[in-house]
């Protein structure tokens, strides 16, 4: 951060999407540039291409890395020398090649303190897959390179509703020997902390789904609710962790509980995911909470079927963006009221007295 502003790495994803076309929609909007220094890791080539083809009036300079970056302009850093055939509206070996060398060069930069957060444009999970790329996603990814040993948690959020996944990107057949007790308390625990210093709540109340329909009904549909998931939050409880459930999902999502809760843990990829963006397409963010960097990224796809038309709503990576500012900052202060706790006081308690024994040792 260089000045008050936050340096905003963002790659442009899968270039035969609609990454440079949210990107480019965003940031022809002036006020964008006041707020931040974007770094987009990607090719002149074919953001230059998107641009033409869409007619956008967005300019951007190129630059060779994100220290030459210059407030009040879009800065653009070339990640591959290679002519990139641009095939919109089709995945290819080529689309997967190229997001994969602007992911690396924007972690690498975020690694060298270029940049401060880092918002990533959808990729191809299949495209993308090679030698150096062989995981279900940037959350995986990003955790493996820049996690410093820690554990991502993926969480859905707008405004409102802010829904984390205790698995991921697991076939539906491994998801129940994934939820253990372990993992529940664990995925617990790093969202209560996000909720706290991510997001500045100060007492978050989290909501946890289950596993089995109507939470298992006692039993009758299994037993994971009643031996796995009410032990996990039994154990973050007794952490001082607000924590309720398990609650059946359709229930809760259809009757509106969701308001009532600053999180919501579900066990798995569609359960959380599905009643979400019905609820919150249009303004979701993906956030990686867990890791050192601040990453996030808008809540839909590569949208291959409108690529090129011009159509895509760019509302989505906007608010993503907003979110890496909001957390980045979050962060910040939450270090700074945190760096010098006050003393803990002891009370001589061999008597009635209200005398406080500061030397007392902990």
């Amino acid at each position: 951060m260089e000045n008050g502003k936050i340096r905003v790495g963002i790659t442009h994803g899968d270039i035969n999407g609609v990454g440079y076309e949210v990107i480019l929609k965003v940031f022809a909007d002036p006020a964008m540039l006041e707020l931040c220094v974007p770094v987009v890791y990607g090719s002149p080539k074919v953001a230059a291409y998107h641009r033409k083809v869409m007619e956008l009036g967005t300019n951007f300079q190129t630059i060779a890395s994100a220290s030459e970056a210059v407030e009040g302009k879009l800065n653009l850093v070339a990640c591959t020398e290679e002519e990139i055939k641009i095939e919109l509206g089709t995945p290819s070996a080529e689309s997967g090649k190229a997001a994969l060398a602007a992911l690396e060069c924007g972690l690498k930069e975020y690694g060298d303190g270029l940049i401060d957060v880092l918002v990533t444009a959808p990729i191809n999970k299949h495209c993308i897959q090679s030698d150096a790329f062989r995981f279900p996603g940037h959350t995986e990814y990003i955790q493996e390179r820049v996690g410093e040993g820690r554990e991502a948690l993926m969480i859905l959020m707008n405004e409102v509703l802010r829904v984390a996944l205790v698995t991921t990107h697991l076939p539906l057949k491994e998801v129940p020997a994934a939820v253990t007790q372990e993992a529940v308390a664990g995925k617990l625990r790093i969202f209560h902390h996000s909720l706290k210093k991510d997001f500045g709540i100060s007492k978050p109340r989290i909501a946890v789904l289950s596993l089995n329909p109507h939470a298992g009904d006692d039993g009758l549909l299994d037993t994971e609710e009643k031996e796995v998931i009410r032990p996990a939050t039994n154990e973050a409880e007794a952490e001082g962790i607000l924590c309720f459930g398990p609650f059946a999902a359709d229930g809760f999502f259809g009757s509106g509980a969701y308001e009532h809760y600053d999180g919501i843990l579900a066990m798995y990829h569609d359960q959380g995911l599905a009643p979400f963006k019905a609820l919150a397409m249009a303004d979701g963010v993906n956030f990686t909470a867990g890791l050192p960097v601040v990453r996030t990224s808008p809540a839909h796809g590569t949208a291959y079927d409108i690529a090129g038309r011009g159509v895509a709503d760019e509302n989505s990576f906007r608010q993503a963006i907003y979110t890496a500012l909001d957390v980045f900052r979050n962060r910040v202060r939450y270090d700074e009221a945190y760096a010098n706790p006050l003393r803990k006081q002891y009370h001589e308690k061999r008597d009635d007295s209200d005398k406080l024994k500061l030397n007392a040792s902990e």
